[in-house]
């Protein structure tokens, strides 16, 4: 998920109870929910390296222990700078519980991302196999809003008891919040259970569905934003792919009748190229409904002017109504005439390749 959903869940997981047992518990775990996106760096390789390591150790139960001890490092050295000072002198740092918290927080990070439909590598480096659960999209407002108020609302009512001559319980009191933290934490999980069920009730209508006469191999359905009654619906066939959106409440299969069907290409020499290129190899071991479009050039649109043909990668889960997901989330490859790599693209990024 993006970044701002996985440091509110550290910071609520804090506020929850976790605080009460070391000093800097919250802190840890709020960065610690985020570290995993610490392989940003590798962008600096290209984008199809990146797309190669993104998700990858970082986002692993092997890289977990290992992010958390950079995590509680850099937490040790702000505290050694700020003169081993802490909110509650009463409550010092346990380092090795600020460990486990930040190991916990780590763990956090891999589940809210296998919730999406980008998955997760989390055995990696010994499987490189994807796995995702396809139920909240990427950007979720409704997680936002929960967690949100998880932290907030506290501190409201407590501005509001200042206000009214409420006594405070003392300074060394313990850390308030966390009925309103638990909350949303079990919020969270109520809202991803609903999801689910609707989830499979569009599998369901999914795989009952007949497509132009023909039977699905294998269904998928992946989420809209906000709404969880709502899915964009890929089914693969013997000879095509369909996409259509599918409403779980009903359910019904392509309620507004704009069912999209995608022929399988054949195979040729330039595609055949393609798929081996570095990119290739990559893009097709994360896509999951990878379509691959040759298109020859009428003109040389690259620098040195010698590509004749363009490859299109495209994952048709991403092939939602409207959007562009050639642009977003697919790669191109530019071949010369005898099939050689002139450029390698992912999304709106680039790696340059020279010709062999």
């Amino acid at each position: 998920m993006e970044p701002v959903t996985h440091f509110l869940f550290g910071a609520v997981m804090g506020r929850a109870g976790l605080n009460c047992k070391t000093a800097l518990a919250t802190a840890t775990l709020t960065l610690a929910a985020e570290a995993g996106d610490l392989d940003v760096f590798s962008r600096f390789g290209g984008s199809a390296f990146a797309l190669n390591h993104h998700r990858g150790f970082t986002h692993s139960f092997l890289g977990v222990p290992l992010v958390a001890a950079v995590v509680v490092g850099f937490i040790y050295l702000i505290w050694r700078l700020r003169g081993h000072k802490t909110r509650n002198p009463n409550l010092p740092p346990r380092w090795g519980l600020l460990f486990a918290y930040a190991c916990l927080a780590g763990l956090s990070h891999i589940l809210l991302d296998f919730t999406t439909a980008y998955g997760v590598r989390p055995l990696w480096p010994f499987s490189e196999r994807w796995i995702s659960w396809d139920i909240v999209f990427i950007v979720e407002p409704v997680l936002l809003v929960v967690l949100v108020l998880g932290l907030v609302l506290p501190v409201l009512f407590s501005l509001i008891n200042e206000e009214i001559g409420v006594r405070s319980k003392g300074p060394y009191a313990a850390p308030k919040g966390r009925l309103a933290a638990t909350l949303a934490l079990l919020a969270v999980f109520a809202y991803w259970g609903l999801c689910d069920y609707e989830h499979r009730r569009a599998l369901a209508a999914l795989q009952s569905h007949s497509y132009r006469g023909a039977d699905p191999l294998r269904v998928s359905a992946y989420p809209y934003m906000t709404n969880p009654f709502r899915w964009h619906g890929v089914t693969e066939t013997t000879n095509f792919f369909a996409t259509m959106n599918v409403d779980s409440w009903a359910p019904e299969v392509d309620p507004e009748a704009q069912m999209q069907i995608r022929y399988k290409p054949e195979e040729t020499p330039v595609s055949l190229a393609a798929k081996q290129t570095y990119l290739g190899r990559v893009y097709l071991s994360w896509a999951v409904y990878p379509l691959i479009e040759v298109e020859e050039l009428a003109h040389d649109p690259v620098e040195n002017g010698r590509a004749a043909y363009v490859v299109h990668f495209r994952d048709l889960r991403y092939q939602y109504p409207g959007r562009n997901a050639r642009a977003v989330l697919g790669a191109t490859v530019f071949l010369t005439r005898d099939l050689q790599v002139v450029e390698e693209r992912f999304g709106m990024g680039r790696t340059a390749t020279k010709t062999r």
